[in-house]
């Protein structure tokens, strides 16, 4: 076993982390414990965790009645394969998230993760024009600056050339993008709709559905726009017979003030996936939904995608008690309590610089500078000063867990505020 002083070099000779390169690696924090909102460093010391594990962490960690869950779904069994076999968690999962979800959803397919959700809407779409006698529906419409996952399908929907993934634009299928929204209060961004409107008007024959994230739009450039926008979005797509898929991965049980994005547009997505802090961080677990009409579409044919790990139980288990700690907590009044805290504590930043915006809804609050930042510098500060953010691109935010305190929100703010200040942090 290596002596915790060996771990960081071992990590970094051995060990891939996302987004990063072997050869020249970014720096890695040594975690080996969490509780609360706070991350244990090796050395002792604790941060204030900004980032909820990637949006995930919406309970925090090591949370009693969560461990429990685990604990107790562990007694009866850990996993089983889910071809031919169900259990209860599974099933009172499934009930959940029909019954919190709007009206037409009916039908649940579980998956590994976000990514994988996202195939599987993807196969349902194109399978159920299949199944309906039209194999020339085969392609897909969202907008630029989207980012639906790193597995190939949902590569091929994120933006083509601003996402991650441009290295691999010869091989991934090829899709229709419209321009990104760039709403401003409740006014939908003419030119942008008129760029959708124009693509789904030319090509709706072959599009078999639109996907987009609601709302927010996540890793693509944490960007915000009107519910207008995607009230006009659902209005298209039935005009023009194009199933709407919704990625609410990020978006999903709370974050952005109500439990679903899509509640603020008063629509229902005939496909939704849903993923991240659907077991409140414990476990990897997503699902993807649809309605009934899609589920007889498709007909007795198989959906053909089945993860081994699929349904796991201890993933339902506490993704179970996740929502149910949720939904009977002050959820809203939290989410409302981040936002003014969010708002009031950036609204400095506005006057660096370096900044080129600000930005903040529900529970996540977005500084856009002007040039990227230096990732391992900025985030070593971030470390230095007892807090965890992620950065990327040009992007500071932060999206913390719905249990943090307002003094520690205005920790991060009060570090956020001042690392930006220090020269040399931006490319």
């Amino acid at each position: 076993m290596l002596h915790p002083n060996q771990w960081q070099t071992f990590d970094q000779q051995h060990i891939w982390h996302p987004y990063t390169s072997m050869v020249n690696p970014l720096p890695t924090y040594p975690i080996v414990a969490a509780d609360g909102v706070y991350l244990e460093l090796a050395d002792g010391r604790k941060l204030i965790d900004g980032m909820s594990s990637w949006w995930a962490a919406i309970h925090g960690y090591n949370h009693p009645v969560l461990n429990a869950a685990i604990q107790q779904q562990l007694t009866r069994m850990s996993h089983v394969m889910f071809g031919g076999i169900t259990h209860p968690p599974a099933i009172e999962l499934a009930e959940t998230l029909i019954n919190i979800t709007c009206e037409p959803l009916q039908h649940v397919f579980f998956a590994d993760s976000g990514s994988v959700s996202v195939e599987v809407a993807i196969k349902m779409a194109i399978q159920y024009w299949f199944t309906q006698g039209n194999d020339k529906k085969q392609k897909l419409l969202t907008v630029r600056n989207g980012y639906h996952g790193d597995t190939f399908g949902a590569m091929a929907v994120c933006d083509p050339v601003n996402g991650m993934h441009g290295l691999f634009k010869g091989v991934l299928p090829q899709h229709y993008f419209a321009d990104a929204p760039q709403c401003h209060g409740d006014t939908p961004d003419k030119n942008a709709l008129n760029s959708f409107k124009n693509l789904i008007k030319q090509h709706h024959q072959e599009i078999a559905a639109v996907i987009i994230e609601p709302i927010v739009q996540g890793a693509g450039g944490m960007r915000f726009y009107c519910p207008e926008y995607l009230r006009q979005i659902r209005q298209l797509c039935d005009q023009y017979h194009v199933l709407l898929i919704l990625d609410e991965i990020a978006t999903g049980f709370g974050r952005t003030g109500t439990l679903f994005a899509y509640e603020q547009a008063n629509i229902a997505p005939d496909i939704l996936c849903i993923g991240k802090s659907l077991t409140g961080g414990y476990m990897t677990l997503a699902a993807t939904l649809t309605t009934t009409a899609i589920a007889n579409g498709i007909g007795e044919t198989p959906l053909m995608h089945g993860p081994t790990f699929m349904a796991n139980p201890l993933a339902c288990a506490v993704a179970n008690t996740s929502i149910k700690l949720l939904l009977e907590s002050d959820w809203q009044k939290q989410i409302l309590s981040i936002e003014h805290c969010l708002k009031e504590g950036l609204q400095t930043c506005k006057s660096l610089k370096t900044v080129k915006d600000v930005r903040v809804k529900g529970a996540i609050g977005v500084v856009e500078m002007k040039k990227a930042v230096d990732m391992a510098t900025i985030q070593e500060q971030f470390v230095q000063r007892g807090i965890w953010l992620r950065p990327f691109g040009k992007l500071v935010y932060t999206m913390p867990p719905y249990i943090i305190k307002k003094n520690d929100i205005e920790r991060i703010m009060e570090v956020i505020i001042d690392v930006l200040k220090i020269k040399g942090l931006i490319d």
